[in-house]
């Protein structure tokens, strides 16, 4: 086996129950990119383990530091979101301050993505329960997104997810497109999402954002590992320059 010269460590921050999102990044990250995880312990999809598994958030960052990565990413997005506008922000702080990397998270990721787009009007193609979906509507409004249009699946156990057929991913997204939305945008980083991007994204003819996707793409921006990368949709072939997104630069921050 042929060495392989890796320039850039990721550290991913991910619910202990999630199978998906190591094979994805794995799939999608340009081979001069390593990954190492820490894990949250995270089984059901509800309001109470979303705040519970955050209780973890400063020793899992401190072990990924251990390992030198150059960027931590909590890529989850319902634990970002639950504490409202800004919270997203908090959780940052407290990943760098414990680590002392740059980080980011699966939410602030979404805000970012689709400011870059352009994209003002959204519709939300979500796994998880109604009550559960409330939070991340009302985070993107108050983020100065119109969510225009959105659909669940209701699921609460998080292995189910991560057994769920990437075809329901790609025909909720196409239910929940409205023609006034400019993205639609699939969050649940347990979700298998990243094969049917391209498709879903020809089909409906506007930008397709999912939480591993958008995950990534601002994990290797702080990184400044600026490759293009084919196969996964258009933000991460097409936006990963150099041109840097600030919390400033988001619609409502």
């Amino acid at each position: 086996m042929s060495h392989i010269t890796r320039t850039h460590r990721i550290g991913l921050l991910t619910p202990s129950s999630n199978t998906t999102q190591e094979p994805e990044f794995v799939e999608v990250l340009p081979r001069s990119v390593s990954l190492h995880t820490g894990r949250l312990s995270f089984t059901n999809i509800d309001a109470d383990t979303m705040f519970r598994c955050i209780e973890e958030l400063e020793q899992e960052s401190r072990k990924l530091a251990d390992a030198d990565v150059g960027a931590i990413i909590l890529a989850a997005t319902a634990p970002s979101v639950t504490g409202g506008k800004g919270y997203d922000r908090e959780l940052i702080k407290r990943m760098e301050d414990a680590s002392g990397k740059p980080a980011t998270t699966a939410s602030t990721a979404f805000v970012e993505a689709l400011t870059c787009l352009g994209s003002r009007k959204i519709a939300i193609a979500a796994p998880w329960s109604e009550a559960m979906n409330k939070t991340v509507v009302s985070f993107m409004e108050a983020n100065g997104f119109e969510v225009v249009n959105y659909g669940v699946m209701g699921l609460v156990r998080n292995t189910e997810l991560g057994r769920a057929d990437p075809e329901t991913a790609y025909e909720l997204g196409r239910r929940v497109d409205r023609p006034e939305a400019d993205a639609v945008i699939l969050p649940g980083g347990n979700w298998p999402t990243m094969s049917i991007v391209e498709r879903l994204e020809r089909d409906i003819g506007k930008p397709v954002l999912t939480n591993n996707a958008v995950s990534i793409w601002a994990v290797l921006r702080l990184l400044r590992s600026h490759h293009s990368i084919a196969g996964y949709g258009r933000l991460l072939r097409d936006h990963l320059g150099r041109d840097t997104i600030s919390a400033k630069a988001a619609p409502g921050a």
